[in-house]
């Protein structure tokens, strides 16, 4: 009888140990991560100073993940650069994010003097197309595998700052659809590594959210968005796989998530009516905090001001321009 039991025993040890493994697959184990902490220590400090868009990757989380890091031809050698993360959009790259023709970040550093990251999302394939964010309730293989981008977002700041003086009090995020989801989390899950945060056509889309001190935050959105629906929910435009997202929150409820956690007056004024566009200000938010929203009565599900879009895509609003519009903000809120 003691035999019968100890072979069950065994099996049953065996069986959760099984389970256990298959639930971990995708983590990374204490190896891969002494091992990305060792690479980090090697790798020697170095002011990236040559002006221009230069390639990198880093190790986090088991994955090699890769960046590009652009560093404007103006600037003062002796004083830090402000730094913007510019996420790209669900089913994008970074290169594609540094397309001025299609998000206008490049040349916008060139000429006001920061320094703009463009990260890669999550792919399984190679060159890293078709990439997504986790960021919270949304997007794809990402969200999926529960892909920990805040600890990246953390570690491609570290790595920047080893390359490149950086002001650490003037980190800005911004980001397109599911990028500008992750922009919003970021405010959540790092409030203390960022300054403000900026999100185009991406409501939140939080689990959770207390973030550490009050955070800046800007939200821009047309109203005739076909992928994440103005009103809430998601669009005929939206992935086809629609398990691969959720139920967009609205863009009324987003903002009023953030009055609610920035502790600012619930009734904005209206700081900007033009032809095709109009922006709203929240004031008396705790702790000097900034809340803006602007929204597009066209341009769909496209950047602002972009001079191209994707194939079959409405042209994008000309009414505003995103990237004139966001800087603005950022730089108001480092203030």
């Amino acid at each position: 009888m003691n035999l019968a039991y100890r072979w069950i025993a065994r099996v049953a040890i065996l069986l959760a140990s099984t389970a256990v493994i298959a639930q971990d697959a995708d983590r990374p184990s204490l190896r891969e991560r002494l091992r990305e902490r060792i690479e980090q220590r090697r790798e020697p400090a170095s002011d990236a100073s040559a002006a221009g868009t230069t390639e990198y990757s880093l190790r986090h989380g088991g994955l090699t993940r890769k960046y590009l890091l652009h560093v404007p031809a103006h600037r003062d050698p002796g004083k830090p650069l402000p730094l913007v993360i510019a996420f790209h959009g669900g089913g994008g790259h970074a290169e594609y994010m540094a397309d001025d023709a299609r998000y206008g970040w490049v040349g916008k550093a060139d000429k006001e003097g920061f320094a703009v990251v463009f990260p890669n999302g999550y792919s399984k394939l190679p060159g890293g197309r078709f990439a997504t964010w986790n960021a919270g309730q949304c997007c794809g293989d990402a969200r999926d595998r529960n892909i920990d981008d805040v600890g990246f977002v953390r570690a491609l700041v570290a790595d920047v700052r080893r390359k490149l003086a950086i002001d650490p009090t003037r980190i800005f995020a911004t980001g397109m659809s599911n990028g500008g989801m992750l922009s919003h989390r970021l405010a959540c899950d790092a409030a203390d590594l960022v300054r403000a945060v900026a999100s185009v056509a991406g409501t939140d889309a939080t689990l959770d959210c207390k973030p550490s001190r009050p955070v800046s935050v800007l939200h821009i959105h047309a109203r005739d968005d076909t992928h994440v629906l103005f009103n809430g929910g998601a669009g005929k435009d939206a992935f086809r796989d629609p398990s691969k997202v959720f139920d967009f929150v609205s863009v009324p409820d987003t903002l009023a998530r953030w009055a609610a956690r920035d502790h600012c007056s619930p009734n904005p004024r209206r700081i900007l009516d033009t032809p095709g566009a109009y922006c709203e200000a929240y004031s008396g938010c705790e702790g000097g905090a900034k809340l803006q929203l602007c929204v597009t009565e066209a341009g769909g599900h496209t950047w602002p001001g972009a001079e191209q879009v994707r194939r079959g895509k409405a042209p994008a609003s000309r009414a505003i321009d995103a990237t004139d519009v966001i800087w603005t903000f950022f730089e108001a809120a480092s203030r």
